[in-house]
């Protein structure tokens, strides 16, 4: 597991360490102090996972069409 701190890792690397951390804590086999450290880091990677998701998501633009159907220019994205 990566010792990176979690927000200097890229997306994709914050969200495999994440999914380390869950296939480790679900076979049960990791000691009770080492569970609560590796629970901590995860949900740290979590949080950094979701603000990347909703940053990106703030920077996706949404394509206007014009009454005839055809592409008219883009608009910020709204959920």
């Amino acid at each position: 597991m990566s010792e990176t701190p979690v927000t200097e890792m890229s997306f994709e690397d914050a969200l495999r360490s994440l999914e380390e951390i869950v296939t480790r804590l679900e076979r049960g086999d990791v000691p009770l102090d080492q569970s609560i450290t590796l629970y901590e880091r995860g949900a740290e990677l979590k949080k950094h996972c979701e603000a990347r998701l909703n940053a990106a998501q703030m920077r996706v633009e949404a394509i206007r069409l014009s009454e005839d159907g055809t592409p008219k220019g883009t608009e910020p994205f709204s959920a």
